[in-house]
């Protein structure tokens, strides 16, 4: 049962944009809030269950920013509170991702490990990079997104619930194909 919460939670957060645009013209901003703030609580619920406890704290801190704006949204009427969900998503996974560069392995490294236990040297390097590579995204990601906070909701919707989800697609297909040259370029040393 909690599994099959957290993979709604997960799913409802990804459509968070178009809920907020949908719901904001069908239902007003009370509604909204509160089916958002349910949501957000849901996802705080059920991070308890992450096994990696940096994902776990960004669920907690998200969710519970999400909450936030969501109380905020609804007390004074005003969507733009909730525009800025996606910033700071974006700010938390950019500290998360950061923060384990000043450690002895990185986020993306332990990641790795789950599927490679005995990562050689060149791998826990090109790890590093990546996790580089993820931090400026996060920070380009973040500064767009917050820009779309002042924009017209329908620009807003756009970027956060379609674009900034596509780019981090492409982001991460790139980095898988650029794995796969490097571990054949690896074998065939």
């Amino acid at each position: 049962m909690n599994r099959f919460l957290a993979v709604l939670s997960a799913t409802a957060l990804l459509a968070y944009p178009f809920a907020v645009y949908f719901g904001l013209h069908r239902w007003g901003i009370g509604s909204v809030a509160i089916f958002l703030a349910v949501l957000f609580a849901l996802r705080v619920f059920v991070s308890r269950q992450t096994q990696l406890r940096e994902l776990r704290n960004v669920a907690l801190i998200t969710g519970g920013a999400g909450i936030f704006l969501a109380v905020l949204g609804s007390v004074f009427k005003e969507h733009g509170w909730l525009t800025f969900y996606p910033v700071i998503v974006n700010a938390t996974m950019l500290v998360v991702f950061a923060s384990s560069l000043t450690q002895e392995q990185t986020l993306v490294e332990r990641l790795a490990r789950l599927q490679d236990p005995d990562l050689p040297p060149s791998g826990v390097r090109y790890t590093r990079k990546v996790t580089i590579v993820w931090c400026v995204f996060f920070i380009v990601n973040g500064l767009i997104a917050l820009g779309t906070c002042f924009a017209p909701l329908t620009v807003w919707t756009w970027y956060n619930g379609m674009i900034s989800y596509l780019l981090a697609g492409s982001l991460f297909a790139v980095e898988w194909l650029v794995r796969q040259r490097v571990q054949r370029k690896q074998i065939n040393q």
